[in-house]
C-alpha cells in the first residue's frame, strides 16, 4: 500500500475528506519526527512505540574493492509494535 492508498482508505474510514486525511497524516509524521528529533519516545496505546537508537561506529568493507572504512555512529529511528499488533500477526499464521 502506497501513501496515497493509505490517505484514501483512511478518509473513507474516517469520514474526512482526502485532503483533510492528508494534511493530518503529514501532522502527525511531522510531530513524531520532531519528538524523536528531541530524545522523546513516542507510545501510540495499541499501535506501538517510537524511538530514537544510537548505532555504535562500525568497520565495513566494501566488497568489490575489499577497502575497509569506518562508519561513524549515527541516530536511527526505531519502531516496536504493541502486544495487540503483533496478536493480529499471530492470528494470520
Amino acid at each position: 500500500m502506497n501513501n496515497k492508498e493509505f490517505i484514501n482508505k483512511l478518509s473513507q474510514r474516517c469520514k474526512f475528506t482526502p485532503a483533510d486525511t492528508a494534511s493530518m497524516t503529514e501532522s502527525i509524521v511531522a510531530i513524531i519526527s520532531d519528538c524523536l528529533k528531541d530524545g522523546d519516545l513516542v507510545n501510540i496505546s495499541g499501535f506501538g512505540g517510537f524511538e530514537a537508537k544510537m548505532r555504535r561506529e562500525r568497520i565495513s568493507v566494501n566488497p568489490k574493492t575489499g577497502q575497509r572504512m569506518l562508519v561513524p555512529p549515527k541516530i536511527v529511528p526505531s519502531f516496536r509494535p504493541s502486544a495487540k499488533i503483533k496478536d493480529k500477526f499471530k492470528e494470520t499464521e
